[in-house]
Protein backbone atom coordinates (compact mmCIF):
# COMPACT_ATOMS: atom_id res chain seq x y z
CA UNK A 1 0.00 0.00 0.00
CA UNK A 2 1.37 3.18 -0.72
CA UNK A 3 0.68 4.72 2.76
CA UNK A 4 3.18 2.27 4.15
CA UNK A 5 6.16 3.10 1.65
CA UNK A 6 7.33 6.44 3.82
CA UNK A 7 7.90 3.38 6.58
CA UNK A 8 10.55 1.53 4.57
CA UNK A 9 13.21 5.17 4.35
CA UNK A 10 15.59 5.46 7.04
CA UNK A 11 15.14 9.11 7.66
CA UNK A 12 11.09 8.25 8.63
CA UNK A 13 11.89 6.46 10.44
CA UNK A 14 14.30 8.39 12.17
CA UNK A 15 11.94 11.42 12.03
CA UNK A 16 8.68 9.29 13.82
CA UNK A 17 11.16 7.93 15.95
CA UNK A 18 12.61 11.36 17.45
CA UNK A 19 8.82 12.75 17.56
CA UNK A 20 7.30 10.16 19.76
CA UNK A 21 10.59 10.09 22.17
CA UNK A 22 10.01 13.92 22.39
CA UNK A 23 6.46 13.06 23.46
CA UNK A 24 7.05 11.01 25.68
CA UNK A 25 10.08 12.45 27.28
CA UNK A 26 7.71 15.67 27.29
CA UNK A 27 5.07 13.88 29.05
CA UNK A 28 6.99 12.00 32.10
CA UNK A 29 8.86 15.17 32.83
CA UNK A 30 5.51 17.03 32.87
CA UNK A 31 3.58 14.58 34.86
CA UNK A 32 6.78 12.47 36.84
CA UNK A 33 8.70 15.28 38.12
CA UNK A 34 7.69 17.51 40.80
CA UNK A 35 6.71 21.10 40.27
CA UNK A 36 9.73 22.14 41.83
CA UNK A 37 12.53 20.55 40.29
CA UNK A 38 14.59 22.18 37.01
CA UNK A 39 13.60 19.42 34.62
CA UNK A 40 9.61 19.74 35.49
CA UNK A 41 7.58 20.73 32.24
CA UNK A 42 5.41 23.41 33.51
CA UNK A 43 1.79 22.94 32.06
CA UNK A 44 2.47 26.32 30.05
CA UNK A 45 5.40 24.57 28.60
CA UNK A 46 3.64 21.62 27.32
CA UNK A 47 0.87 24.31 26.17
CA UNK A 48 3.57 26.12 23.99
CA UNK A 49 5.89 23.12 22.64
CA UNK A 50 2.04 21.77 21.57
CA UNK A 51 1.57 25.12 19.65
CA UNK A 52 5.38 24.93 17.85
CA UNK A 53 3.88 21.31 16.67
CA UNK A 54 1.26 22.57 15.11
CA UNK A 55 2.90 25.24 13.14
CA UNK A 56 5.42 22.21 12.37
CA UNK A 57 2.50 20.59 10.55
CA UNK A 58 1.49 23.98 8.99
CA UNK A 59 5.30 24.17 7.70
CA UNK A 60 5.13 20.58 6.44
CA UNK A 61 1.92 21.31 4.25
CA UNK A 62 3.58 24.31 2.85
CA UNK A 63 6.76 22.30 2.50
CA UNK A 64 4.57 19.56 0.18
CA UNK A 65 3.02 22.21 -2.58
CA UNK A 66 6.51 25.01 -2.36
CA UNK A 67 8.99 21.91 -2.05
CA UNK A 68 7.81 19.77 -4.35
CA UNK A 69 5.37 21.46 -6.47
CA UNK A 70 7.27 24.15 -6.94
CA UNK A 71 4.36 26.25 -5.70
CA UNK A 72 5.06 29.24 -3.44
CA UNK A 73 1.84 29.87 -1.65
CA UNK A 74 1.94 33.10 0.79
CA UNK A 75 -1.79 31.90 1.11
CA UNK A 76 -1.94 29.41 3.82
CA UNK A 77 -2.47 31.25 6.39
CA UNK A 78 -5.77 31.49 5.23
CA UNK A 79 -6.14 27.75 5.67
CA UNK A 80 -4.92 27.57 8.74
CA UNK A 81 -7.21 30.28 10.36
CA UNK A 82 -10.20 28.83 8.50
CA UNK A 83 -9.71 25.41 10.08
CA UNK A 84 -9.11 27.39 13.61
CA UNK A 85 -12.34 29.40 12.85
CA UNK A 86 -14.21 26.00 12.76
CA UNK A 87 -12.91 24.83 15.66
CA UNK A 88 -13.36 27.87 17.10
CA UNK A 89 -17.28 27.93 16.41
CA UNK A 90 -17.41 24.35 17.96
CA UNK A 91 -15.87 25.68 21.29
CA UNK A 92 -17.94 28.49 21.15
CA UNK A 93 -21.21 26.57 20.77
CA UNK A 94 -20.44 23.98 23.52
CA UNK A 95 -19.96 26.91 25.81
CA UNK A 96 -23.87 27.30 26.24
CA UNK A 97 -25.25 29.07 28.78
CA UNK A 98 -22.37 29.43 31.03
CA UNK A 99 -21.20 32.78 28.98
CA UNK A 100 -21.35 36.12 29.57
CA UNK A 101 -24.97 36.71 29.02
CA UNK A 102 -26.26 33.30 30.24
CA UNK A 103 -27.81 32.48 26.38
CA UNK A 104 -28.24 28.88 25.43
CA UNK A 105 -27.42 29.26 21.63
CA UNK A 106 -25.82 33.00 20.57
CA UNK A 107 -22.18 33.13 21.73
CA UNK A 108 -21.61 36.40 23.93
CA UNK A 109 -20.93 38.56 21.29
CA UNK A 110 -23.25 37.90 18.96
CA UNK A 111 -25.62 38.86 21.88
CA UNK A 112 -23.79 41.88 22.54
CA UNK A 113 -24.37 43.07 19.00
CA UNK A 114 -27.87 42.23 19.29
CA UNK A 115 -28.54 39.36 16.84
CA UNK A 116 -31.62 37.61 17.36
CA UNK A 117 -30.57 34.05 16.16
CA UNK A 118 -27.95 32.17 15.14
CA UNK A 119 -26.66 32.64 11.42
CA UNK A 120 -27.33 29.39 9.64
CA UNK A 121 -23.57 28.59 8.85
CA UNK A 122 -23.12 28.44 12.41
CA UNK A 123 -25.55 25.92 12.37
CA UNK A 124 -24.33 22.10 12.82
CA UNK A 125 -20.86 23.44 14.74
CA UNK A 126 -22.30 21.98 18.30
CA UNK A 127 -21.99 18.39 16.87
CA UNK A 128 -18.06 17.98 17.11
CA UNK A 129 -17.99 15.47 14.01
CA UNK A 130 -19.34 18.10 12.00
CA UNK A 131 -16.99 20.61 13.21
CA UNK A 132 -13.76 18.24 13.17
CA UNK A 133 -15.20 17.57 9.21
CA UNK A 134 -15.74 21.32 8.49
CA UNK A 135 -12.12 21.64 9.99
CA UNK A 136 -10.45 19.85 6.36
CA UNK A 137 -13.61 20.47 4.19
CA UNK A 138 -13.78 24.04 4.49
CA UNK A 139 -10.05 25.00 3.72
CA UNK A 140 -9.83 22.49 1.00
CA UNK A 141 -13.06 23.81 -0.73
CA UNK A 142 -11.76 27.03 -0.71
CA UNK A 143 -8.32 25.59 -2.51
CA UNK A 144 -10.32 23.77 -4.52
CA UNK A 145 -12.41 26.22 -6.11
CA UNK A 146 -9.05 28.48 -5.77
CA UNK A 147 -6.55 26.15 -7.52
CA UNK A 148 -9.05 24.82 -10.09
CA UNK A 149 -9.39 29.01 -11.45
CA UNK A 150 -5.56 29.50 -11.11
CA UNK A 151 -3.97 26.00 -12.18
CA UNK A 152 -6.89 25.94 -15.12
CA UNK A 153 -5.59 29.57 -16.41
CA UNK A 154 -1.78 28.26 -16.05
CA UNK A 155 -1.17 31.24 -13.21
CA UNK A 156 2.44 30.31 -12.18
CA UNK A 157 4.69 31.39 -10.68
CA UNK A 158 5.09 35.42 -8.93
CA UNK A 159 1.68 36.06 -10.14
CA UNK A 160 0.40 33.04 -8.37
CA UNK A 161 2.06 33.97 -5.14
CA UNK A 162 0.78 37.65 -5.34
CA UNK A 163 -3.29 36.29 -6.23
CA UNK A 164 -2.72 33.60 -3.19
CA UNK A 165 -1.63 36.62 -1.08
CA UNK A 166 -4.61 39.21 -2.17
CA UNK A 167 -6.61 36.36 -1.32
CA UNK A 168 -5.66 35.74 2.69
CA UNK A 169 -6.15 39.67 2.64
CA UNK A 170 -9.38 39.95 1.32
CA UNK A 171 -10.66 37.53 4.06
CA UNK A 172 -8.64 39.04 6.83
CA UNK A 173 -10.52 42.07 5.67
CA UNK A 174 -14.09 40.34 5.38
CA UNK A 175 -13.35 38.42 9.00
CA UNK A 176 -12.62 42.01 10.63
CA UNK A 177 -16.43 43.01 9.99
CA UNK A 178 -18.98 42.05 12.46
CA UNK A 179 -21.37 41.70 10.02
CA UNK A 180 -19.60 38.60 9.37
CA UNK A 181 -20.68 36.60 11.90
CA UNK A 182 -16.92 35.63 13.93
CA UNK A 183 -16.35 37.97 16.54
CA UNK A 184 -14.77 41.06 14.09
CA UNK A 185 -11.89 42.40 15.54
CA UNK A 186 -11.67 40.58 19.04
CA UNK A 187 -12.53 36.95 17.12
CA UNK A 188 -13.10 33.77 18.85
CA UNK A 189 -12.49 33.35 22.77
CA UNK A 190 -13.03 32.28 26.30
CA UNK A 191 -13.54 28.66 25.04
CA UNK A 192 -14.23 26.11 28.34
CA UNK A 193 -14.18 22.62 27.13
CA UNK A 194 -13.34 20.21 24.22
CA UNK A 195 -15.22 16.88 23.38
CA UNK A 196 -16.30 17.34 27.26
CA UNK A 197 -12.93 17.53 28.79
CA UNK A 198 -11.98 21.08 30.47
CA UNK A 199 -9.42 23.14 28.69
CA UNK A 200 -8.16 25.06 31.50
CA UNK A 201 -7.25 21.92 32.88
CA UNK A 202 -3.23 20.45 33.01
CA UNK A 203 -4.58 16.97 32.29
CA UNK A 204 -6.53 18.49 29.04
CA UNK A 205 -3.20 20.60 27.59
CA UNK A 206 -1.22 17.53 27.87
CA UNK A 207 -3.45 15.60 25.78
CA UNK A 208 -3.46 18.64 23.52
CA UNK A 209 0.02 18.67 22.98
CA UNK A 210 -0.04 14.30 22.48
CA UNK A 211 -2.68 14.65 19.90
CA UNK A 212 -0.65 17.58 18.02
CA UNK A 213 2.32 15.24 18.04
CA UNK A 214 0.40 12.31 16.85
CA UNK A 215 -0.98 14.94 13.74
CA UNK A 216 2.47 15.64 12.80
CA UNK A 217 3.60 12.44 12.29
CA UNK A 218 0.75 11.33 10.33
CA UNK A 219 0.55 14.49 8.06
CA UNK A 220 4.31 14.02 7.94
CA UNK A 221 3.87 10.30 6.69
CA UNK A 222 0.85 11.13 4.42
CA UNK A 223 3.26 13.84 2.70
CA UNK A 224 6.13 11.23 2.47
CA UNK A 225 3.65 8.81 1.29
CA UNK A 226 2.85 11.47 -1.47
CA UNK A 227 6.22 12.47 -2.51
CA UNK A 228 7.78 8.97 -2.90
CA UNK A 229 4.68 7.90 -5.29
CA UNK A 230 4.37 8.68 -8.87
CA UNK A 231 1.95 11.38 -8.00
CA UNK A 232 5.03 13.03 -6.15
CA UNK A 233 7.67 12.18 -8.83
CA UNK A 234 4.78 13.89 -11.37
CA UNK A 235 4.85 16.69 -8.96
CA UNK A 236 8.26 17.38 -8.80
CA UNK A 237 8.97 17.14 -12.90
CA UNK A 238 6.18 19.71 -12.74
CA UNK A 239 8.22 21.81 -10.55
CA UNK A 240 11.21 21.62 -12.65
CA UNK A 241 10.00 21.16 -16.00
CA UNK A 242 6.12 21.65 -16.56
CA UNK A 243 5.67 22.32 -20.02
CA UNK A 244 7.84 19.25 -20.96
CA UNK A 245 5.99 17.60 -18.58
CA UNK A 246 2.96 18.71 -20.13
CA UNK A 247 4.21 17.63 -23.43
CA UNK A 248 4.52 14.20 -21.85
CA UNK A 249 0.82 13.88 -21.84
CA UNK A 250 -0.08 14.39 -18.32
CA UNK A 251 -2.75 16.82 -16.75
CA UNK A 252 -0.53 18.75 -15.01
CA UNK A 253 -3.33 21.03 -13.39
CA UNK A 254 -5.22 18.22 -11.92
CA UNK A 255 -1.61 17.07 -9.84
CA UNK A 256 -1.05 20.12 -9.24
CA UNK A 257 -4.98 20.44 -7.78
CA UNK A 258 -4.90 17.49 -5.69
CA UNK A 259 -1.12 18.49 -4.08
CA UNK A 260 -3.11 21.89 -3.11
CA UNK A 261 -6.07 20.72 -1.32
CA UNK A 262 -4.43 18.49 0.26
CA UNK A 263 -2.00 20.58 1.71
CA UNK A 264 -4.74 23.10 2.27
CA UNK A 265 -6.56 20.22 4.34
CA UNK A 266 -3.21 19.92 6.26
CA UNK A 267 -3.13 23.43 7.25
CA UNK A 268 -6.93 23.43 7.99
CA UNK A 269 -5.99 20.51 10.63
CA UNK A 270 -2.77 22.83 11.78
CA UNK A 271 -5.27 25.62 12.68
CA UNK A 272 -7.99 23.41 14.72
CA UNK A 273 -5.05 22.11 16.80
CA UNK A 274 -3.62 25.70 17.25
CA UNK A 275 -6.32 27.40 18.54
CA UNK A 276 -7.99 25.56 21.59
CA UNK A 277 -4.08 25.45 23.11
CA UNK A 278 -3.80 29.12 22.70
CA UNK A 279 -7.40 29.85 23.61
CA UNK A 280 -8.40 32.45 20.92
CA UNK A 281 -8.65 33.19 17.18
CA UNK A 282 -8.94 36.63 15.50
CA UNK A 283 -8.94 37.93 12.03
CA UNK A 284 -4.75 38.44 12.60
CA UNK A 285 -3.68 34.98 11.72
CA UNK A 286 -5.33 35.81 8.14
CA UNK A 287 -2.70 38.69 8.15
CA UNK A 288 -0.37 38.28 4.82
CA UNK A 289 2.86 38.63 6.99
CA UNK A 290 2.38 35.36 8.83
CA UNK A 291 1.69 33.38 5.27
CA UNK A 292 5.42 35.38 4.25
CA UNK A 293 6.38 33.78 7.80
CA UNK A 294 5.45 30.18 7.00
CA UNK A 295 7.82 30.53 3.72
CA UNK A 296 10.47 31.78 5.89
CA UNK A 297 10.28 28.58 8.57
CA UNK A 298 10.68 26.14 5.06
CA UNK A 299 13.21 28.46 3.70
CA UNK A 300 15.26 28.45 6.71
CA UNK A 301 14.74 24.54 7.42
CA UNK A 302 15.20 23.27 4.57
CA UNK A 303 12.87 23.45 1.33
CA UNK A 304 11.76 20.12 -0.45
CA UNK A 305 12.94 18.32 2.88
CA UNK A 306 9.55 18.09 5.12
CA UNK A 307 11.49 17.10 8.38
CA UNK A 308 13.16 20.46 7.67
CA UNK A 309 9.93 22.82 7.48
CA UNK A 310 9.81 21.32 11.03
CA UNK A 311 12.75 22.15 12.14
CA UNK A 312 12.59 25.58 10.71
CA UNK A 313 9.58 25.79 12.39
CA UNK A 314 10.57 24.69 15.72
CA UNK A 315 13.26 26.92 15.82
CA UNK A 316 12.08 30.36 14.45
CA UNK A 317 9.08 30.20 16.60
CA UNK A 318 11.49 29.11 19.56
CA UNK A 319 13.57 32.06 18.91
CA UNK A 320 10.63 34.19 18.19
CA UNK A 321 9.56 33.30 22.13
CA UNK A 322 12.96 34.57 23.65
CA UNK A 323 13.15 37.19 21.40
CA UNK A 324 9.51 38.71 22.07
CA UNK A 325 10.44 38.43 25.70
CA UNK A 326 13.74 40.15 25.78
CA UNK A 327 13.31 42.49 22.91
CA UNK A 328 10.42 42.64 21.54
CA UNK A 329 11.17 45.39 18.77
CA UNK A 330 14.26 43.42 17.40
CA UNK A 331 12.08 40.49 16.68
CA UNK A 332 11.50 41.57 12.50
CA UNK A 333 15.14 42.19 12.29
CA UNK A 334 16.63 39.03 14.30
CA UNK A 335 14.07 37.37 11.88
CA UNK A 336 15.36 39.11 8.27
CA UNK A 337 18.93 38.85 9.45
CA UNK A 338 18.49 35.05 10.00
CA UNK A 339 17.14 34.64 6.76
CA UNK A 340 20.06 36.82 4.96
CA UNK A 341 22.59 34.71 6.95
CA UNK A 342 20.53 31.25 5.94
CA UNK A 343 20.52 32.00 2.82
CA UNK A 344 24.24 33.46 1.73
CA UNK A 345 25.57 30.58 3.49
CA UNK A 346 23.14 27.71 3.90
CA UNK A 347 21.06 28.11 0.50
CA UNK A 348 19.63 24.53 1.64
CA UNK A 349 18.78 25.81 4.92
CA UNK A 350 19.48 23.26 7.79
CA UNK A 351 18.77 20.47 6.22
CA UNK A 352 21.13 20.94 3.79
CA UNK A 353 23.67 20.49 6.58
CA UNK A 354 22.62 18.24 8.31
CA UNK A 355 22.59 16.30 5.13
CA UNK A 356 26.14 17.42 4.46
CA UNK A 357 27.58 16.76 7.76
CA UNK A 358 26.24 13.35 7.89
CA UNK A 359 25.99 12.20 4.46
CA UNK A 360 28.95 13.65 2.87
CA UNK A 361 26.75 16.11 0.28
CA UNK A 362 23.96 18.52 0.24
CA UNK A 363 20.19 17.59 -1.18
CA UNK A 364 20.08 17.72 -5.20
CA UNK A 365 17.53 17.77 -6.43
CA UNK A 366 16.92 16.44 -10.00
CA UNK A 367 17.94 17.85 -13.08
CA UNK A 368 15.33 18.26 -15.56
CA UNK A 369 16.76 15.46 -17.77
CA UNK A 370 16.72 12.88 -15.33
CA UNK A 371 13.15 13.46 -14.27
CA UNK A 372 11.66 13.82 -17.76
CA UNK A 373 13.77 10.56 -18.46
CA UNK A 374 12.06 9.00 -15.52
CA UNK A 375 8.56 10.36 -16.24
CA UNK A 376 9.25 9.20 -19.97
CA UNK A 377 9.30 5.54 -18.66
CA UNK A 378 6.47 5.57 -16.91
CA UNK A 379 4.22 7.17 -19.67
CA UNK A 380 5.89 4.17 -22.07
CA UNK A 381 4.86 1.26 -19.35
Amino acid sequence: MWLMQPFNEGATRLFLGVLLACLALVTVLHLAVPAGHPLHVSAYTVTLLGKYLSYALLAVAVDLVWGYLGILSLGHGAFFALGGYAMGMYLMRQIGDRGTYGDPILPDFMVFLNWDSLPWYWLGFDMPWFAFLMVMLVPGALALVFGFLAFRSRVTGVYLSIITQAMTFALMLAFFRNEMGFGGNNGLTDFRELLGFDLRTDATRLGLFIATGVALALGYVLCRAIVASKLGRVSVACRDAEARTRFLGYRVERFQLFVFVVSAMLAGVAGALYVPQVGIINPSEFSPIFSIEIVLWVALGGRGTLYGAVIGALLVNYAKTVFTGVMPDAWLFALGGMFVLVTVFLPRGVAGLLAYRFKGQGFKRGSNETLSHDISKEASA
